[in-house]
């Protein structure tokens, strides 16, 4: 059926159109990111659940892959942020349970940079996510994270700095 000029299709429509092809470059991204295939199932879940918010309020226009791979981006930061809080709150119950480590990890570099990264904060994690393994530019980083460009430099050289003293720690404890 043709629609009458001057109508947009609607981008609800184009998502499910979308998503089986844009679905394992979203979850592809998500793993890559956070290593647990449980938590990138559950924010992939959350990204096409919040696409298709977006595209029923009106609030997008085009979709793609690539906008869902920022909605995916918001998602694992959010996520990052909840955890913080659910560990901080641990922290305060009477500590946290040491999670247990992976020989394996301490073998390869890629593997223990990525589980360095996920020992950092939140806000540290985040940045160092954004910035370097997706990419982005600072500005980016600091619309993404909500920040002024000059705190998100700030933020970035602590993040950087704890990240180099948290990698060493793990290096040197596999020697």
């Amino acid at each position: 059926m043709n629609q009458p000029s001057g109508v947009r299709p609607d981008p609800g429509l184009a998502l499910l159109d979308l998503y089986e092809q844009a679905l394992p470059q979203v979850y592809g991204y998500l793993l890559a990111r956070c290593g647990q295939r449980a938590v990138a199932e559950d924010l992939t879940t959350e990204v096409f659940l919040a696409a298709m918010d977006s595209c029923r309020r009106g609030k997008v226009t085009e979709v793609g892959t690539s906008w869902l791979i920022g909605v995916a981006r918001h998602k694992l930061v959010d996520h990052w942020r909840r955890a913080e809080r659910e560990r901080r709150g641990l922290r305060v119950l009477g500590g946290l349970a040491a999670e247990p480590e992976d020989p394996w990890d301490e073998r390869l570099d890629a593997l223990l940079a990525h589980d360095v990264l996920a020992e950092l904060s939140a806000q540290h994690r985040s940045a160092l996510t954004l910035r370097y393994l997706d990419g982005l530019p600072v500005p980016e980083v600091a619309r993404c994270l909500d920040r002024t460009v000059h705190a998100t430099e700030a933020l970035l050289v602590r993040a950087r700095g704890a990240f180099r003293a948290h990698y060493q720690r793990r290096e040197e404890g596999t020697r």
